[in-house]
């Protein structure tokens, strides 16, 4: 229930407010021109990091922020899940800030 309620929170967002442009660094480059306007530069393949997560990288686009749709429920592996969130979070947060104010 708890993907499903994510499911409709995001739906209910991209129809009220309509969708965004993709990120840059998540854009498709298959040609000369495509790379020349920047398409894919940046872009930090996931499983290639430490922890199989580019903390530093959003997939959202800048003009909606970071956002959370996924809500674990308190109990069973959901816990766990929750968990795990939160760590994934507060190492986002912290990449983020740092990449910000020129670290990375």
């Amino acid at each position: 229930n708890a993907a499903y309620m994510a499911y409709k929170a995001a739906s209910r967002q991209v129809r009220d407010g309509g969708s965004e442009p993709v990120p840059e660094h998540l854009r498709n480059a298959p040609t000369k021109l495509a790379k020349a306007l920047g398409h894919g530069r940046d872009y930090l393949y996931d499983h290639d990091q430490p922890d199989g997560i580019a903390f530093d990288q959003s997939g959202f686009p800048d003009e909606m922020g970071e956002r959370i749709y996924y809500q674990p429920v308190p109990r069973g592996l959901e816990t766990k899940i929750a968990e795990r969130l939160q760590w994934i979070r507060q190492q986002r947060q912290s990449a983020l800030a740092a990449r910000r104010t020129g670290g990375r």
